[in-house]
C-alpha cells in the first residue's frame, strides 16, 4: 500500500494538468519523429515489473515522489520471481513495462532466449555489481593477492588470483561451478570478462547446435541462480561464488559465508547496468504514455544523485521496504551510500558504485548496446559472424534515444532540469568516445565492434564458430 494514496480528486486534478504541460510542449517534437505530438496519456493506469536489486530504484523513486503522478500516470510496481517471468510479463501484455537486464531486450531482439520486440529509451544505471566468492575459496585465493603496505588486499583483484584454485578443482575432476543471474545478464558478461581476463575460460555457448549451457570448453562452469538465492546458494556449497547486484554481495559480507573479491567499477568504469524495458508494439500504441514513463524515470535517477546523493540515505529507507528490496537498512547502505565492504572490516569509499543519473547514465547509448552485442558474439550466444553494420543496425533497433531526448526537452521546458544535465542532442550521435578503463586495458570502441573482438585472447572472433 502506498503511503501516501492520492484522492480521486487529486488524480483528476494531476491527469489535467500533465497532460495540459503536454500539450504546451507540442513543439518539442521533432517533424520527423515516428512518434504523435505529445497529448493526454494513452494509458493512465499501468504495472511495472522489477526484481529485488537496488538498481530498481528509481521506479520505487519515482512511485514514492509522486514523478509517476505528476506526468498522469497511476502505476502499480510488482516484484516478480525471476528475469525470465520478468519478461514473459512484458511480452505478453500483463506488465506494460519493466526493469530488465540490458541485454534482455537485445537477446530477445536477435531471438536468443524467447524471441520479441523489446525496446528501451531509459537506461537505469551505471555500476552496481560485484563477484563474491566463498569463504573458502577466498582463503585459497589470498595468497596469490599482492597486499599494500596497510596488510590489506590491493584492488582490484585480478582472478589470475583464482586461476591456481580452479585449476586445483579440474585436477581433482571436480568442477568449478559458479553463479550468475542469466544468460544475457551483465552479471554474466561481467563474470566471463574478469575470468577471462584472468586466463579462465568460462565457457561457450552453441545454439546452432543445441547447447546453450554455456559450459563448453569451461574451466569454470556458470550457470543461474536467481539474485536473492546467491547467498544462500553459495553457503550451501553448490557453488563457490557468484557475480550479482546489491545487496546480495553486501548480504554475504554480513552473514560472514563470502567476501566480495572486485565490483563491476573496476572491471569497466561506470559500466551500463539495468535498462527500462517496453515491448515494441506497447510503445507505438501508447506514444505519449512511454514519453511520460520517461520524464518520470529520469526526475526519479536525478534525484537518486542530486546535491552529491544527498537523498540516498531516504532511499535506502525506502528501498529497505518488504515491498521493494527487503533487505536490512544496513545491507542497502553499504553500497548505496558510496562505500563497499569487502573482506569483513575492509570497508573502502566507492562514491560511483551506484550511479543513477551523473555521467549521462540514463541515456541510452547505441555504443552501450552494441558492448552487449559483442560479449554475445564473444561467448557463442551470436554463433555466426556479423558485419559492423548488423551490430549497428540491433543497437539502434532496440535503444531509442530519440524517444529519450522528446522526454528531457519536455523536462527542461518544464522548468524541472537544466539542459546542461544531459547530452548536446543536436550533436549527440549515440557512440561513447572509446573507452579503456577496463581491467584489461583492451579499448572499446563501440563504432568497430569486430576489431574489439579480435583483441581478446579468450573468445570467438572473425569467422570462428564453436565446433
Amino acid at each position: 500500500m502506498h503511503k501516501n494514496p492520492l484522492s480521486i480528486t487529486r488524480r483528476k486534478m494531476v491527469k489535467t494538468l500533465a497532460a495540459a504541460s503536454l500539450v504546451l510542449s507540442t513543439g518539442l517534437m521533432s517533424a520527423t519523429t515516428t512518434y504523435a505530438a505529445p497529448g493526454e496519456v494513452e494509458k493512465p493506469d499501468l504495472k511495472f515489473g522489477f526484481i529485488k536489486l537496488t538498481d530498481m530504484a528509481p521506479l520505487a523513486i519515482a512511485y514514492e515522489k509522486f514523478f509517476f503522478e505528476d506526468e498522469g500516470l497511476y502505476v502499480t510496481l510488482e516484484a516478480q520471481a525471476n528475469w525470465k517471468v520478468l519478461l514473459d510479463g512484458v511480452i505478453d501484455g500483463t506488465l506494460d513495462g519493466a526493469h530488465m537486464l540490458a541485454g534482455q531486450p537485445l537477446g530477445a531482439t536477435i531471438g536468443f532466449g524467447t524471441r520479441a520486440d523489446i525496446i528501451t529509451a531509459f537506461s537505469m544505471d551505471l555500476n552496481g555489481n560485484g563477484i563474491t566468492v566463498s569463504n573458502d575459496i577466498w582463503k585459497q585465493m589470498k595468497p596469490n593477492i599482492p597486499k599494500g603496505e596497510d596488510g590489506k588486499p590491493v584492488h582490484p583483484i585480478s582472478a589470475e588470483a583464482l586461476k591456481p584454485v580452479v585449476e586445483s578443482y579440474k585436477a581433482e575432476g571436480k568442477p568449478f561451478n559458479m553463479g550468475m543471474v542469466f544468460p544475457v545478464s551483465t552479471h554474466n558478461y561481467e563474470l566471463r570478462y574478469w575470468l577471462a581476463a584472468g586466463g579462465i575460460h568460462p565457457g561457450y555457448y552453441a545454439p546452432h547446435k543445441g547447447d546453450v549451457s554455456g559450459q563448453l570448453q569451461a574451466d569454470a562452469m556458470l550457470s543461474v541462480t536467481p539474485p536473492p538465492q546467491m547467498p544462500s546458494t553459495m553457503e550451501a556449497g553448490t557453488i563457490y561464488g557468484y557475480c550479482v547486484g546489491e545487496p546480495w554481495n553486501q548480504q554475504a559480507v554480513f552473514k560472514g559465508i563470502g567476501v566480495p573479491v572486485i565490483t563491476d567499477y573496476e572491471i569497466w568504469k561506470n559500466n551500463p547496468e539495468k535498462v527500462f524495458g517496453v515491448s515494441k508494439s506497447w510503445a507505438e500504441e501508447n506514444p505519449n504514455t512511454h514519453i511520460a514513463v520517461v520524464k518520470a524515470l529520469i526526475r526519479a535517477a536525478h534525484w537518486l544523485d542530486e546535491n552529491n546523493n544527498a537523498n540516498r540515505p531516504e532511499a535506502v529507507e525506502i528501498l529497505s521496504q518488504s515491498n521493494y528490496v527487503g533487505a536490512d537498512y544496513d545491507v542497502i547502505a553499504n553500497s548505496m551510500t558510496g562505500t563497499f565492504e569487502y573482506e569483513k572490516g575492509d570497508k573502502r569509499e566507492v562514491p560511483d558504485f551506484n550511479v543513477f543519473f551523473r555521467y549521462n547514465a540514463t541515456y541510452p547509448y547505441y555504443s552501450d548496446a552494441t558492448w552487449y552485442l559483442t560479449q554475445m558474439r564473444r561467448w557463442g550466444q551470436i554463433a555466426e559472424p556479423k558485419a559492423d553494420s548488423w551490430y549497428m543496425d540491433i543497437a539502434k533497433k532496440v535503444y531509442r534515444p530519440d524517444i529519450y531526448a522528446v522526454a528531457a526537452k519536455e523536462l527542461i521546458a518544464e522548468g524541472k532540469l537544466d539542459a546542461a544535465d544531459f547530452p548536446d542532442f543536436d550533436t549527440e550521435t549515440g557512440y561513447k568516445a572509446p573507452q579503456s578503463e577496463f581491467i584489461d586495458n583492451i579499448t572499446f570502441d563501440g563504432t568497430k565492434p569486430n576489431a574489439y573482438l579480435e583483441q581478446f585472447p579468450i573468445g570467438l572472433k572473425g569467422e570462428e564458430i564453436v565446433d
